[in-house]
């Protein structure tokens, strides 16, 4: 008996510490593949706006030496408005290369190859002073842009598929969390004490290099997508490794078994085009749910809250020069959001995270436009509209924020997901660079009440996820699939019912 027990004792302490070693390495695969990956989309997000008028001051003094000419006020403003806007086209295009890289090199190769383009936007921005030149900036900013395109494909595709299905969605969701942590950092960084001065902003923009670097060192030693080894490559040795690496654990059967159940099920099938998912109606509803939630996550107006952050916080009384802290805030919210969310979604669900969150942000903006509209007139409603503006990130951290990236992962197939990627990160960097550029004009056509168009996204949204998405939370990849089978062959069913059995044996012969 005492054999047995010290057998069992040993067995234990054997699982703990495999246990322990699955820990560490998914936690630092989530780390390596985050602080390279969307970090640097919420990074390269905040770190512009502190050098604003710095720059804009370079650009003017870079053209009098070269014209002996300045430039006129709305000039500076077209290029100011083009270091900006030019940060989602190169968004747009990384997100359209991010499948075929994904395709071609894998998950984690193409995360390293990625920061080859953060590495020239560094080099460029950190030396345009000295150049004295602004074209840099521009040319900085599109190359940071394709940076971010790629990273926030392929990072969710990547960790969604490393991630055992228990925590699929908690260690998908960290790239909303990294995304939130680079937001606030870059804001930090940002401020006039540390890099947000006159003489430093060139070394603010070139600071995105050191994440790069950082993963460029840590994320070779970490395994690649197991699912991609098997599916993709037919690599069968591969894949059981990664998967001993990430699970610390020689009992894979079950989870082996289901990754070859999906590759038996999409067997002889190639790597889809994003054309060939429109054609396809065995996709229909996977697609229609990844257009209307991806749009729908820019069409909100939680970025556009940032804009009147500053003026709301200015009509409280905050004084001018602490507003920089404040704002800190805002992006802090959206962090802490982030992480609770990343906490609970195995718990809630991603369906009911999603419906609360647009819900909320309904609700606070038509608190927010009532605010707006009698700030001048009650004392107080300065105060009620910064409320707003952080229970309006605070709602969209909580579930729209993170859980829309990882959707893609769960409800596509292996050889779809790359192809529904390219189409998620297509739309939601074009309605990025279309809110930036309508909603100036939104806000002087409608002044107070320019958030009615979010509200009208954020009601319709939250309408679509109630009636039309079904749970992902704790199935396998095979289970979804076929749930979403029921939606996109519905109407063929009923039309099956009309049918006498001689043409139903028909139709299958």
């Amino acid at each position: 008996m005492d054999g047995e027990e010290e057998d069992d004792e040993l067995e234990r302490s054997r699982e703990g510490l495999l246990g322990q070693v699955q820990s560490r390495v998914l936690i630092l695969t989530v780390c390596a593949a985050g602080i390279g990956g969307t970090f640097q989309y919420g990074y390269n997000i905040s770190i512009i706006n502190a050098p604003t008028t710095y720059i804009q001051t370079f650009m003017n003094e870079t053209w009098l030496e070269r014209t002996g000419a300045p430039l006129e006020n709305n000039m500076i403003l077209l290029l100011w408005s083009f270091i900006v806007s030019v940060y989602p086209l190169g968004g747009l295009t990384g997100a359209l290369v991010a499948g075929p890289m994904a395709i071609k090199l894998g998950r984690k190769t193409s995360l390293l190859v990625n920061n080859v383009f953060v590495i020239i936007a560094a080099i460029l921005s950190g030396f345009s002073q000295m150049a004295k030149s602004f074209e840099m900036i521009m040319l900085s900013r599109f190359f940071t842009g394709i940076n971010a395109g790629v990273s926030m494909n392929i990072q969710p595709m990547y960790l969604g598929e490393s991630a055992p299905k228990k925590i699929r969605g908690a260690v998908a969701l960290t790239s909303a969390s990294f995304t939130a942590l680079g937001l606030v950092l870059g804001q930090v960084f940002g401020i006039s004490e540390l890099l947000g001065g006159e003489e430093s902003w060139p070394l603010l923009l070139a600071s995105n290099v050191v994440p790069a670097l950082i993963q460029m060192v840590t994320l070779p030693w970490l395994p690649e997508s197991p699912r991609y080894l098997l599916i993709d490559r037919g690599d069968k040795e591969s894949c059981i490794s990664a998967l001993r690496k990430l699970r610390g654990s020689d009992d894979l059967s079950s989870e082996i078994e289901e990754i070859l159940a999906e590759q038996a099920a999409i067997k002889g099938q190639r790597a889809k085009k994003p054309w060939e998912l429109f054609q396809n109606p065995a996709v229909r509803w996977q697609l229609i749910s990844i257009i209307v939630l991806s749009s729908a996550m820019q069409l909100c107006g939680n970025d556009s809250m940032y804009f009147y952050a500053g003026y709301v916080f200015r009509e409280a009384g905050i004084p001018y020069d602490k507003i920089q802290y404040v704002i800190i805030g805002t992006g802090c919210c959206e962090l802490i959001t982030a992480v609770t969310c990343n906490m609970i979604i195995e718990h809630a669900g991603r369906k009911l995270l999603i419906l609360g969150g647009y819900s909320f942000m309904a609700v606070w903006a038509i608190v927010f436009m009532v605010a707006l509209s009698q700030q001048s007139q009650i004392s107080w409603m300065p105060y009620l509209s910064m409320v707003c503006i952080f229970a309006y990130i605070l709602s969209f951290g909580i579930g729209p924020a993170g859980v829309t990236g990882i959707l893609p992962t769960e409800i596509f197939d292996q050889m779809s997901r790359p192809a529904a990627y390219m189409i998620c990160g297509s739309l939601l960097w074009f309605n990025l660079f279309l809110t930036g550029m309508a909603f100036p004009f939104i806000v002087e056509g409608l002044a107070h009440f320019c958030y009615l168009p979010f509200f009208m996204v954020c009601v319709c949204t939250a309408l679509y996820v109630g009636f039309f998405l079904p749970e992902t939370k704790g199935k396998s990849f095979l289970e979804i699939s076929e749930e979403f089978s029921k939606h996109n062959f519905k109407t063929q069913t009923h039309e099956n019912l009309w049918k006498g059995p001689e043409e139903i044996k028909s139709t299958m012969l």
